[in-house]
């Protein structure tokens, strides 16, 4: 039973370090992602679509680096401010939160339904080139 207990507490002195400096990364549909804006003023907007999808409409003072680049210019990102990433969709953004999350990143999130989601629930856009 004591071994047992040493055990367990050495197990959670290990893994308690690495629960507690988990990154926060989830979700966020447009209403809330739109209410952080207002409430960060150090929000980092990353568009990580195309540069065509990024010329054709984009959320003002967003920042592109496109899925297939992201590995090469992981050093523009900052990670000491949250960063708010979007697609069209929802899906390559997903996957980019995911992968910042395990690059350390301590504060990501996804504009769940992309710029569409942004566009249908009346938020402002950008249209044409940059």
């Amino acid at each position: 039973m004591t071994r047992r207990l040493v055990c367990t507490l050495f197990l959670l002195l290990v893994l308690l370090p690495v629960i507690t400096e988990a990154a926060v990364a989830r979700n966020l549909n447009p209403r809330e992602a739109f209410a952080m804006f207002g409430q960060r003023s150090d929000l980092y907007l990353l568009d990580v679509r195309t540069p065509g999808e990024y010329r054709q409409v984009r959320i003002k003072g967003a920042r592109l680096i496109p899925i297939d680049q992201l590995a090469g210019r992981i050093a523009e990102l900052p990670k000491d401010r949250p960063i708010l990433v979007y697609c069209a969709v929802g899906s390559r953004s997903a996957q980019v939160v995911n992968y910042l999350a395990r690059q350390g990143y301590p504060e990501i999130y996804n504009l769940d339904g992309g710029i569409f989601a942004w566009a249908q629930g009346g938020y402002p856009i950008l249209k044409g080139g940059p």
